[in-house]
């Protein structure tokens, strides 16, 4: 019920329209909004212009509750620290006030939280009653608004710290599978590709993420079968099951092998709803299990040849010995007969012989003798190895380019074994170019590992066919004429060089020529001098 006094009063209703005034002006300022420290400044100078106040603001408490914030009329000073304090004391512990007599303190609290306090400091226009009654209207009003703006404030940063968290880990995601060493692409039901990492940008078919994302696998991977490639997709949707298989590639002018995984991926529920492919170059690692294989069936042959070449000599040394017997009764034969028996005895002695060196070759390759090794230094063996290959009549219409770095590092080898195995390489180099060529001996240090060397042999030969190539250091395994080669010249290379604890690779191109790559450890860094 309205105060009968202030009815009474003639100037009575003047101060209270001029209180529904200040009300009206506030909830227009109010109905914008009280999020910003602006809104709260245009309703704390309503107040004060309305009220005609001397000075108005409003104190909020900052996050954590530990200190308070003012936020003024447009017009006024900053308060001081001593007023800040002032108002929280009065605010911690509701202590007298001090310092502005006759200011109104009215608490905005909301739920027993207590969110800041306003404060009004009446002047000599001032009603004080009308003044305290609207200034507690007006907190009241205040409270709830602005505990729903602290709440919105503290969810719109709990939002943003949670997307700034999501956006951190999906950059963080991104990165992982952008940093693997493997293709990486995923599709969905429709076959629209939703996810294309870095690799396979730079790939062999390497095409910019941005220029893939939601078109058809079959439009970007258009170089393998469209109806093969939705066949191993459908097989995973299917079967839910993992897939795995290798591929041949020759796209970028060399052979190459893939291992392609397929993954399903289930977004929601059972059903697979993505597929994840992944590409991997193994052509490495392929040939390293074929250095493997290769090495195994070596240790296989050593191991039958140890068991039976033993035995194999017995007889030849017998044929040898009876031919031998032959020869010296071959005075005897009529005068007409001993032409064609000593035709018959040359062509049974250099067969003899051919057995007896493969027999020897064998056992060599099988059961390698320990031979002292030291330091030495790769050019001198190379230089020896070419002195005596050029006194090989098949090397007479042979360009030679030397190309030997200086200052290499010593090797620890058996410098006799190493001049067998450089002159089987390049004899063979010099049979592949059937006379005439260009055979290019280069030693430096390997490319990848700085404690090893390196010597090249290059000729400008026909090339290896590939269907050859894994077969090349195989015993019993060549492509010369019959009575031309025994096999074994590329085998016991392979031996002597794996002894010195090195690799002997081969790099051959059709109608470009072939390069054999010796690699071996420098001294005292992979050898032990045995």
């Amino acid at each position: 019920m309205a105060d009968p006094r202030v009815r009474a009063d003639p100037a009575a209703g003047s101060v209270a329209d001029s209180a529904l005034d200040v009300l009206a002006e506030v909830a227009a300022y109010l109905a914008t909004g009280i999020d910003s420290d602006e809104a709260k400044a245009a309703v704390a100078g309503a107040l004060k212009r309305g009220l005609k106040l001397a000075q108005c603001r409003l104190w909020m408490r900052g996050s954590g509750g530990a200190s308070l914030r003012p936020i003024c009329a447009p017009g006024e000073a900053e308060p001081s620290g001593e007023d800040a304090e002032r108002v929280r004391r009065w605010l911690d512990r509701n202590e007298p006030k001090d310092g502005v007599p006759g200011a109104i303190l009215v608490p905005l609290t909301y739920e027993g939280s207590t969110l800041g306090l306003l404060e009004a400091v009446p002047s000599g226009q001032t009603t004080p009653v009308v003044a305290q009654r609207v200034s507690e209207v007006l907190g009241n009003t205040l409270s709830p608004l602005l505990a729903s703006a602290a709440l919105s404030e503290d969810l719109a940063g709990e939002v943003a710290l949670r997307t700034r968290e999501i956006d951190a880990q999906r950059r963080f995601t991104a990165q992982i599978i952008d940093s693997l060493p493997v293709g990486l692409y995923v599709i969905d039901r429709q076959y629209r590709i939703q996810a294309w990492n870095r690799k396979r940008e730079t790939g062999t078919q390497g095409v910019v993420r941005d220029e893939v994302l939601g078109r058809a696998v079959f439009e970007v991977l258009y170089r393998q079968p469209r109806e093969l490639l939705r066949h191993e997709f459908d097989r995973v949707f299917e079967t839910g099951k993992m897939e795995q298989l290798e591929v041949e590639s020759t796209a970028t002018g060399e052979t190459r092998y893939y291992r392609l995984t397929k993954i399903p991926m289930r977004l929601d529920g059972d059903e697979v709803s993505h597929v994840i492919t992944i590409g991997e170059d193994v052509t490495e690692w392929k040939s390293v299990q074929q250095q493997i294989a290769q090495t195994d069936k070596l240790a296989a042959v050593g191991q039958l040849a140890a068991g039976v070449m033993h035995e194999i000599n017995n007889p030849l040394a017998t044929l040898t010995a009876c031919l031998e017997a032959l020869a010296s009764r071959s005075y005897a034969l009529p005068g007409t007969a001993r032409p064609s028996f000593e035709e018959y005895y040359r062509i049974m002695e250099s067969e003899l012989s051919r057995c007896k060196r493969i027999v020897d070759g064998l056992l060599d390759f099988s059961r390698p003798k320990a031979r002292y090794k030291k330091p030495v230094p790769i050019n001198q063996i190379v230089e020896d190895a070419l002195f005596l290959v050029k006194h090989h009549d098949r090397f007479k219409r042979i360009e030679l380019v030397r190309r030997l770095a200086d200052g290499l590092p010593p090797v620890e080898a058996n410098a006799e074994q190493l001049i067998q195995a450089f002159l089987a390489i390049m004899l063979n180099a010099i049979d592949a170019m059937e006379g005439e060529g260009i055979l290019t001996v280069a030693t430096g240090l390997s490319p990848e590992r700085v404690d090893e060397v390196l010597v090249d042999f290059s000729d400008t030969g026909p090339g290896i066919p590939r269907e050859h190539l894994s077969k090349i250091f195989e015993p019993f395994f060549t492509t010369k004429a019959p009575g031309r080669g025994t096999g074994l010249g590329l085998s016991i290379c392979y031996g002597i060089v794996a002894e010195h604890r090195g690799h002997l690779q081969v790099d051959s191109q059709l109608d470009r020529g072939t390069t054999f790559r010796v690699l071996l450890p420098a001294a005292g860094r992979g050898g032990d001098g045995a």
